[in-house]
């Protein structure tokens, strides 16, 4: 099983992202994390989908994917050409003698601490999933209250992994 992250660009319409995963669903394929938002172009979002399968499943996924209706254009984000990030809100349980250490480990990974109660903190990190892990992995000797990731959101790298969508039939040109 290897993963893999799919970058869509497709209509900013409503019911779009059920569609897409509904084609996920009716072939049994599973979604690890999917993100989504508008493009610097209103018509259009960005989609990113993280997935797990064997070549054959992934290439089926690249394929039936790419032939929904609203997607104008799918590719695969390598490790090497792109940079993904994720979001994670973290709240754990500090009683004021654990803010500190808490506090440190924040610091150290350039965490913001984005609230702070009378029992708990909530940090905000941002990076690979790597870093996020390793966070959160440090933590361990705290209660961690409640987490929330975004999943991974991503672009590739330069100017040749650039996709522009033109005029009214939106047709895909690769700079």
């Amino acid at each position: 099983m290897q993963k893999r992250v799919f970058q869509l660009l497709a209509d900013n319409t409503s019911g779009v992202l059920s569609r897409i995963s509904g084609l996920f669903s009716r072939r049994g394929y599973n979604i690890e994390s999917i993100t989504a938002g508008v493009t610097a172009d209103p018509r259009f979002s960005r989609v990113t989908i993280v997935t797990y399968g064997d070549d054959e499943i992934l290439e089926q996924i690249e394929k039936q994917v790419g032939k929904l209706v609203d997607v104008r254009n799918i590719r695969e984000l390598k490790p090497e050409e792109s940079v993904y990030r994720e979001l994670a809100l973290i709240k754990v349980k500090a009683d004021p003698q654990q803010r500190q250490g808490i506090i440190a480990v924040a610091d150290i990974f350039r965490a913001n601490i984005v609230d702070v109660s009378k029992d708990s903190l909530i940090i905000e990190l941002t990076g690979n999933q790597a870093k996020i892990e390793a966070f959160i992995n440090l933590l361990e000797g705290y209660e961690i209250l409640e987490l929330a990731r975004t999943g991974i959101a991503g672009l590739g790298r330069g100017m040749d992994n650039v996709t522009h969508l033109e005029s009214e039939n939106a047709v895909c040109v690769n700079a």
